[in-house]
């Protein structure tokens, strides 16, 4: 199976990235499409193929991947979509914000229309870590399974609708953003509390990841696991109390509501 990648900038970097540390594809079976040079030298380095030339990148693909800014869609659909082989080849659609019903409008061909996924990853897709949601249009249950079967390999996927895909943006793509301003938060609290800025950042990190796997692994709700570390009078307690009279728990919330207004 072989995959062709258009867009090497951040997601599809990062895409890139993961899927040359995974095991799905071999080196030689990636190819990966931009206008600049510069951005796929390293991916060239680490074997696989490279060109600025998108209906060359697409020829022998079986997947062919758009990870370019929705506003770059349309033009990237329109220089490739003759060269498409809708018998075959799977479209996965990575940009957001851009609805089936219009890629499809794009892609027609004289009422013949691709099998397509509606993909949202974040970029922890680089280190196989990502949340990605995968709307099927049109596909079967083969199609699926070997789409999904690529991006549970770059972390974890859900199969969902179109209705809930700005909701999974907002709470797992937009989300890495805001679970990174809370590591830089703390990490800056963890230097007021005494500690230098890369030794408070490494204990975040590393918090973090215990609690991650605690209720990966335990499956408890993150309130149980609360109080179990939670003392009457004691520094938990008063933190969190602190944390929420600050607004922490309603910021969270309407900070991910924001995304879908």
């Amino acid at each position: 199976m072989k995959i062709a990648i258009i867009g090497a900038g951040a997601m599809g970097g990062s895409f890139a990235e993961g899927l040359l540390k995974g095991s799905i594809f071999n080196p030689s079976d990636i190819t990966i499409a931009n206008p600049h040079k510069d951005k796929l030298q390293r991916f060239s380095n680490l074997g696989a193929n490279t060109t600025t030339n998108n209906i060359e990148a697409i020829k022998d693909a079986d997947i062919i991947a758009i990870v370019v800014k929705p506003w770059l869609v349309e033009q990237v659909i329109n220089e490739i979509k003759d060269s498409i082989d809708y018998n075959h080849q799977i479209i996965i659609n990575m940009a957001a914000a851009i609805k089936a019903d219009t890629l499809f409008s794009w892609l027609d061909k004289n009422g013949q229309k691709p099998v397509l996924f509606q993909v949202i990853p974040n970029i922890a897709i680089a280190q196989k870590a990502s949340m990605t949601f995968i709307v099927p249009c049109g596909a079967s249950h083969k199609q699926t399974s070997i789409v999904k079967e690529v991006f549970d390999d770059l972390g974890k996927s859900l199969i969902t609708d179109e209705t809930h895909l700005g909701a999974g943006t907002t709470l797992a793509s937009c989300g890495i953003a805001y679970a990174m301003r809370y590591v830089r938060a703390a990490s800056e609290g963890g230097v007021e509390l005494g500690f230098k800025a890369d030794i408070a950042k490494e204990i975040v990190l590393q918090t973090l990841k215990g609690a991650v796997e605690l209720l990966q692994t335990t499956g408890m709700h993150p309130e149980t696991a609360i109080d179990q570390v939670t003392t009457p009078g004691g520094l938990t307690i008063k933190g969190l109390n602190t944390m929420e009279k600050n607004g922490f728990s309603n910021a969270v919330i309407e900070g991910l509501k924001a995304g879908l207004k």
